[in-house]
């Protein structure tokens, strides 16, 4: 869909592994962005949750489709930017590295620490020309962290861990016990496969992230649990998929309640290195979103 005929949404939801609709939202619209890295994971069900809008994404597709490696991080976070999204609440299924972070709790992740090797081009929207650094030493938005734990807590029967790293692996496997110990030792938190590269991605398009994890194991260091399972995984994430949709409902209401805008509108004002008058043409044209307002595309 043209960028000009797509519906404008302040808050987007990207749902992770056994979140692949919102319930409670109506007025519903499936809406599908084109976007200059491809095709979405998949279309953007649209629609108001308690009358707010908000727009919601299948990280894997509905249906599971996607591996972590393979998914579109960069046509995620760009169509979210196309459609005007501010904030993005991630909600992704974890593993623990630490006791105190028991099955069936949430985590709301304040650091991250890159075990991934095959995402390079899906780390950033810059290359082919142009080059920009963004700050990045406080991966996630305090604001909207503070959001996420109040309407967790305001359920009052949800553990909620405020604070901690969150190491993105690699996968599709998961970790083997040496691994497992290994991060313990780092002292890592939670472990994933996808939130790193929507941080890195969101902060360049000047948009707020945070990441509300939801952990479903032990990983495999834990002696008095099993290795994990796919099993095992499936059976937390069905029961804390109704925690999330009602952590959601919360956040966005309390959202709504105050300024929709990105506490990092102006990230990018003095990232980007390349001399203007260098940046090509496509490159101006297929960053648009992200880069306009500081490089406008020039008339032809």
């Amino acid at each position: 869909m043209a960028d000009n005929a797509l519906p404008k949404v302040k808050i987007g939801v990207i749902g992770g592994s056994g979140l692949y609709q919102m319930d409670g939202l109506e007025n519903v619209r499936e809406i599908t962005v084109e976007t200059p890295f491809g095709h979405p994971s998949d279309a953007f069900i649209v629609g108001t949750l308690d009358g707010v809008q908000v727009a919601f994404l299948a990280r894997h597709g509905r249906g599971h489709r996607l591996m972590p490696t393979e998914l579109p991080f960069r046509a995620n976070i760009y169509a979210l930017k196309m459609l005007g999204v501010e904030f993005i609440v991630s909600v992704s299924a974890v593993g623990s590295l630490k006791e105190e972070h028991k099955p069936l709790d949430v985590v709301i992740p304040d650091q991250f620490f890159d075990r991934t090797r095959a995402r390079a081009q899906e780390s950033t929207f810059f290359g082919d020309g142009i080059v920009g650094h963004v700050t990045f030493a406080d991966p996630v938005c305090k604001y909207l962290s503070d959001i996420i734990e109040e309407a967790g807590k305001e359920l009052g029967d949800v553990e909620i861990h405020r604070g901690g790293t969150y190491l993105c692996m690699e996968g599709p496997a998961f970790s083997t016990r040496a691994e497992s110990n290994v991060y313990r030792s780092w002292g890592m938190d939670i472990i994933g496969m996808t939130n790193l590269q929507e941080a890195k991605l969101a902060r360049e398009a000047e948009m707020s992230y945070a990441t509300l994890a939801m952990v479903t194991d032990y990983d495999c260091w834990h002696e008095a649990h099993d290795a994990v399972t796919i099993d095992m995984v499936i059976g937390y994430l069905n029961r804390n998929v109704s925690v999330a949709q009602r952590i959601i409902l919360n956040a966005v209401k309390r959202l709504a309640a105050g300024e929709l805008t990105s506490p990092f509108d102006g990230a990018l004002k003095h990232a980007v290195m390349t001399r203007p008058d260098l940046v090509f043409p496509d490159t101006r044209r297929r960053l648009a979103a992200i880069i306009g307002k500081y490089l406008p595309v020039e008339d032809e």
